[in-house]
């Protein structure tokens, strides 16, 4: 059946498909499989075999550092005066010196130069951007009026899907079945979708949602190792991640003293991990302003005066299933700025993480069989974006319940991400729309059930439902 399946995947998708056992080699799973999978392509093409496997881990190796060998690569650019090297680099701009100022992760170095014809060629490596680039050791540049690192960055070439197609994934659904296409987004996210139910699958895949669609706000809690986080870090480079620490206005809204926009401006996503250890700098300043932010994208902040994001957030938390007993024991796992009924409410949907399955021995629950190259998946997700399906919720359900305005606006936003993601060439049966219309509505059921513990006189008790016309 799966190699039927395989077989089926390689012949629409052609070279976008890829071999998700080999993606998932230990040797290049240090970098993010998005990067893993294009260079597997690059390098393997459908030559995917172990030869070919090992000699890209040496090709990263080479290019690619491991913390323990930073000075390793520092010396090599010293001596040589050149170096090559694979990374995710970011710029920032530096109006007080007429600059742009580079960021190279790998190297723990924040304040090299950089070519300004790279930076005008790739305007996403402000958000940070995987390459490989051509450093130069220039100590002349000490002698400049500038205390930065005389590293200059004169060539980079970008790790991007270049044969992104949405005719492609539009059209190519109609040859599989929704059995098929679920098992076929399940393995495109590196996973193995024999190690889940078909329930299973699909909440699992609603984790793509706020890729998919604008402005969704998702919570989602539950045990240690169910690839929460993985999945984002992995498969969506257009997300940026916070696990815990400090969020301050300027990195989130706008940075007033540098006159730069904060991460809103420059991701699909931002993912609040471990969201319990989550602090906000500033709380009631900034709590307040991600409240208005979640209600419409609009924000303000300083000299900045009511700009629009369409990016989505996420809030992760793990908890200890055994210690849950009920929805207020899942409460005290919040972050105090997120007890707040108005805060809550502007959640869309909560996924119960406890429901899935733990990824445990990479056999049963890897992937193992071909789907989408991730960053073809990622640039899929993030182009559309630009469309939405509300018109077909608002066309094929109807309501039914005592909806709030924001129940309403929850539930037509995750249909239509969902809709997007399993039916991207809008043909379906009423059947398979109502699977996806209850698990969405069970999904904002949930955030009421929280707030109805929070605030039960604000927000009594309620059961919202769903029904496909027609």
């Amino acid at each position: 059946m799966r190699e039927n399946l395989d077989s089926k995947i390689r012949r629409v998708f052609g070279p976008v498909a890829i071999n998700k056992k080999i993606s998932n080699n230990a040797s290049i799973a240090r970098i993010p499989r998005f990067i893993s999978e294009y260079l597997i392509s690059y390098k393997c093409g459908d030559k995917q075999d172990t030869s070919c496997i090992s000699s890209l881990s040496r090709y990263i190796a080479e290019l690619y550092p491991e913390p323990s060998q930073r000075d390793l690569f520092l010396s090599k650019l010293k001596e040589d005066g050149q170096l090559k090297l694979l990374d995710e680099f970011k710029v920032r701009v530096d109006l007080k010196n007429n600059a742009y100022v580079l960021e190279i992760p790998s190297l723990q170095i924040f304040d090299a130069y950089v070519n300004d014809e790279i930076v005008k060629k790739n305007e996403r490596i402000f958000s940070g951007l995987w390459g490989i680039g051509l450093l130069y050791y220039s100590p002349d540049a000490l002698k400049s009026k500038r205390s930065m690192t005389p590293i200059v960055l004169e060539d980079f070439r970008p790790f991007q899907a270049s044969y992104v197609d949405l005719k492609l994934f539009r059209e190519g659904r109609r040859y599989f079945s929704l059995e098929e296409w679920r098992d076929l987004l399940v393995t495109s996210i590196g996973l193995n979708p024999e190690a889940y139910s078909p329930l299973q699958k699909t909440l699992l895949l609603f984790r793509l949602v706020p890729a998919i669609e604008t402005n969704v706000n998702l919570l989602e809690l539950g045990p240690r190792a169910t690839g929460k986080t993985s999945l984002y870090r992995n498969t969506v480079y257009y997300a940026r991640i916070y696990a815990g620490g400090t969020i301050t206005p300027a990195r989130l809204f706008f940075d007033a003293r540098l006159s730069i926009p904060g991460d809103l401006a420059l991701h699909d996503i931002l993912v609040f991990d471990e969201i319990s250890k989550v602090k906000l700098q500033n709380p009631d300043e900034l709590a307040s302003k991600l409240k208005d932010y979640m209600v419409d994208g609009f924000f303000e902040r300083g000299a900045l005066k009511r700009a629009h994001s369409t990016c989505s957030l996420v809030f992760i938390g793990n908890i200890d299933m055994e210690k849950v007993q009920d929805v207020g024991s899942v409460l005290s796992y919040l972050p105090g700025f997120m007890h707040d009924s108005a805060f809550l409410d502007r959640i869309h949907g909560f996924i119960p993480g406890w429901e899935l399955p733990k990824i445990m021995k990479s056999e049963v629950s890897l992937a193992s069989g071909y789907g989408l190259a991730s960053d073809y998946l990622a640039e899929v997700l993030h182009r559309f974006r630009s469309e939405s399906a509300e018109g077909v919720v608002n066309e094929h359900f109807e309501l039914v319940g005592n909806y709030t305005i924001r129940d309403e606006k929850a539930v037509k936003k995750l249909l239509s991400g969902m809709i997007k993601l399993f039916f991207p060439n809008y043909e379906f049966d009423n059947r398979e729309l109502a699977e996806l219309a209850s698990l969405a509505t069970d999904l904002r059921n949930r955030v009421a059930r929280l707030l109805t513990r929070m605030s039960p006189q604000e927000f009594p008790e309620k059961e919202l439902g769903i029904r496909v016309r027609g």
